[in-house]
């Protein structure tokens, strides 16, 4: 590991310790109902999700989480290249992406639910649904960004049809499927706590809003800190994923997307 990516990691780990010490000097008192003291909090999670509830609700959480994710990250992929293979297709369908990927998540919770129920279908339907739309603008842009020479040299050596996506289109844009994946899966987090907090019975969403509801404010901080947890640890594990896939790139450019 270089100086810098230590310094990162230092840098890193000093903001987290310090604002963790600084939450724990402030809510070490009476700070009102809705607050209450870090060691409260930790236990409240060592009670909730070492390891009571990770059946319950931490792995439904998952597999949702999975599935939505996974098919918008499918679905983006192919209508990004379908929509920035052509011009003409992307001149039509503008105005309709423009216009599903500004619909707010919270309006889509009545027709799901009506369409899908109260199941993980319906859960996997909002998190897919919204984000895919990130994953189709960056596919879509980086294939019309593509080097003009590259698809030159392809149609010279009559690479066509699949060919041409499989060894000459994806391999160029990873490093943008990858970038609308950062954005993707952050809001795959929330859509997921938000649709798990209406018509729900199980899920980490669903512990957090049935905690609130029952007054019981340490579990509620318990949840919301293993969201937080959960979050950065997606994160993490999706970069470590792209610095090996995209590793040309990166040592070519000294940088991700």
């Amino acid at each position: 590991m270089t100086k810098r990516k230590l310094g990162y990691v230092a840098l890193e780990v000093g903001v987290t310790t310090a604002l963790l010490a600084a939450a724990w000097i402030y809510l070490d008192g009476d700070r009102g109902f809705a607050w209450t003291s870090v060691p409260q909090m930790l236990e409240a999670f060592r009670n909730a999700w070492l390891f009571d509830r990770v059946g319950s609700d931490v792995v439904p959480s998952l597999v949702r989480l999975a599935l939505g994710f996974g098919a918008a990250t499918l679905l983006g992929v192919a209508l990004g290249v379908a929509v920035g293979a052509s011009r003409t297709v992307r001149l039509l369908t503008q105005p309709v992406i423009s216009f599903l990927r500004s619909l707010p998540a919270v309006s889509l919770l009545p027709l799901s639910l009506v369409l899908f129920g109260i199941g993980t279908a319906q859960k996997v339907f909002i998190i897919a649904f919204v984000c895919c739309w990130p994953i189709v603008l960056h596919v879509a842009d980086g294939i019309v960004e593509l080097d003009a020479t590259m698809l030159s040299t392809a149609r010279a050596y009559r690479i066509h049809g699949l060919d041409r996506l499989r060894l000459v289109l994806l391999p160029a844009i990873t490093p943008r499927i990858f970038a609308g994946m950062r954005i993707s899966l952050s809001l795959a987090v929330l859509l997921l706590v938000t649709s798990e907090m209406v018509a729900a019975s199980n899920g980490i969403g669903y512990f957090v809003w049935r905690s609130q509801l029952s007054f019981s404010i340490p579990d509620m901080w318990a949840g919301i800190m293993l969201l937080g947890l959960f979050g950065y640890g997606l994160n993490a594990l999706l970069q470590v994923v792209e610095r090996r896939v995209c590793r040309w790139h990166i040592n070519m450019t000294g940088r991700t997307e």
